[in-house]
């Protein structure tokens, strides 16, 4: 009998690999807590919460219960002329905890779809008062997604490459630090001067597929502030930052000046099911109120506000707000700052940083964003039982709040052993 991996590359193509020179895929087969198993019963901690999202550990009761009573009771309804419970509800649930001035709740089906209409929502929102605006501003090395929109904003050649040609119009800005924030704001007051502006897209104070960089809390404030005076709409991408990685509920809970735009996903349905949400202000969603229909948002997708999806984000915001996950979130901090403190100096770390339960390592060795040392680091990792996906020379994580101690200090003593071995 052919093997899980043999019989995926037959007809699969997966995501961000070149299959000409990619080792075949590892099949798992089951997940429980923080943990991945294999066919052979090899367990994995995964370190990443399956790309930030299975936050609350994989297969979490709460969250499958919460599923399974849906799907009893209403499996799935369009969206456009119904509407329902659990979407309902969510909406609720939201808004007591995004910020005060977010209004309106869109529905799509993933992070890039998110970015995808809260930009298509940006550009009308002008062409609906009778301007024209087609410039988005956005940070250098910024990732949103791979829709044209979402493209558009992100700044990595490795994922963009062969479309540049084909995006919209972007200018771009450093991400604000303390030490460049003067710079950084006359550049960004040139770019408003000089090109019709529509919005300003970015991830706040993590940016995460460039390397988990970290950006001054203070520096977006005031570039936000600017955009507000300039009446550019602000799109806060909280895809891979929201639901309490930074240590806050979402990363815009740092800032002062609120964004007018938030794109969620990923954590918001505990990694169960593909969902995401566009919320936006009164404001916005004002300029769409017309006589003419044309001035409607005309934009859909077949599974918007799915029941089990809604489902799911509801059960982990009761997670999210429980007195266990706080508690374990904190914790998770505590013990990346200890890790920081202990390897910061080592000589093959050129810098190490946390915020929240995100812990970024960069090392001190120059890599392609999928070099050679990236995959060794990754299989040295997997060999081991921990999932990491390195991306380039930063090591990265972000593990479910549910994660023990004795496997956090796993993934720290086996990144300690791949510093020695590298």
């Amino acid at each position: 009998m052919k093997s899980l991996s043999e019989r995926d590359q037959k007809h699969l193509w997966h995501p961000l690999t070149q299959h000409q020179t990619a080792a075949p895929p590892l099949a798992i087969v089951k997940a429980r807590g923080a943990l991945l198993f294999d066919k052979e019963g090899k367990a994995y901690i995964d370190g990443i919460a399956s790309w930030y999202t299975a936050i609350y550990g994989h297969c979490n009761p709460h969250v499958t219960d919460a599923i399974a009573r849906q799907m009893q009771e209403l499996d799935f309804v369009m969206f456009s002329g119904f509407t329902h419970e659990p979407a309902i509800e969510l909406s609720e649930r939201l808004m007591q905890v995004l910020p005060e001035n977010q209004a309106k709740i869109f529905f799509n089906d993933n992070g890039s779809t998110a970015v995808e209409a809260a930009i298509k929502m940006a550009l009308q929102y002008y062409h609906n008062k009778g301007e024209r605006r087609d410039t988005l501003i956005a940070f250098e090395d910024g990732f949103h997604g791979d829709t044209f929109g979402a493209m558009s904003a992100s700044g990595l050649s490795s994922y963009n490459g062969p479309f540049e040609d084909f995006l919209l119009k972007v200018e771009r800005i450093p991400i604000p630090q303390p030490d460049t924030m003067d710079e950084v704001l006359e550049q960004l007051e040139r770019i408003l001067n000089h090109n019709p502006c529509a919005t300003f897209v970015f991830e706040p104070l993590v940016q995460g597929a460039a390397g988990m960089k970290f950006h001054d809390a203070q520096g977006l404030d005031l570039l936000i502030q600017k955009c507000h005076e300039h009446d550019v709409l602000c799109i806060a991408d909280e895809i891979m930052t929201g639901f309490g990685k930074t240590g806050k509920n979402f990363a815009v809970d740092y800032l002062t000046h609120k964004p007018d735009i938030i794109c969620l996903s990923k954590a918001l349905t505990a990694g169960m099911f593909p969902l995401s949400i566009t919320s936006c202000s009164q404001k916005v969603f004002d300029a769409f109120l017309s006589d003419e229909v044309t001035k409607g948002f005309f934009h859909a997708h077949t599974f918007s506000a799915h029941p089990l999806g809604c489902a799911a984000a509801i059960a982990g915001l009761d997670l999210l707000q429980s007195d266990e996950i706080v508690e374990r979130r904190i914790a998770i901090g505590k013990h990346h700052q200890d890790f920081v403190t202990q390897v910061k100096n080592h000589k093959k770390v050129k810098e190490a940083r946390t915020i929240g339960v995100i812990l970024a390592i960069d090392l001190a060795v120059e890599t392609n964003r999928y070099g050679k040392l990236r995959d060794e680091l990754y299989r040295f990792f997997m060999d081991r039982g921990v999932n990491l996906r390195p991306l380039g020379n930063t090591v990265y994580v972000l593990p479910p709040y549910v994660i023990t101690e004795a496997q956090l200090q796993k993934i720290y003593a086996t990144i300690l052993e791949a510093l020695d071995h590298f």
